[in-house]
């Protein structure tokens, strides 16, 4: 049995005001952490949100849209993430990977 190298998330929905949302930009709850100092830490750290597609690809059905936490979003440990490709409405809800690098140490 391994050791898990990243942190569990999940996505909470887009950045969005009371009329538009911003699709560009996902919020994101990572495990364990409950306060913006504590998010700090994972600010620029890359973020995998891993799904199963219907038809395989390269041999797999397994795929992944790649992102980075850019900063926090409130007082509550939630964080801001940008991904490469937009994320599709079945994310709501889903988990994500906080990958613990780059290191900021």
């Amino acid at each position: 049995m391994g050791i898990r190298l990243h942190a569990k998330g999940r996505v909470l929905g887009f950045r969005r005001s009371n009329h538009n949302q911003q699709f560009g930009t996902s919020l994101l709850k990572i495990e364990g952490v409950e306060s913006r100092e504590d998010a700090e830490f994972y600010h620029g750290k890359r973020v995998a949100f891993v799904y199963k597609a219907p038809t395989a690809r390269d041999g797999s059905k397994i795929r992944v849209i790649w992102g980075r936490v850019t900063r926090s979003h409130g007082n509550s440990g939630v964080v801001r993430a940008q991904f490469r490709n937009n994320l599709p409405p079945k994310a709501m809800g889903a988990s994500v990977r906080v990958m613990l690098y780059p290191s900021r140490v």
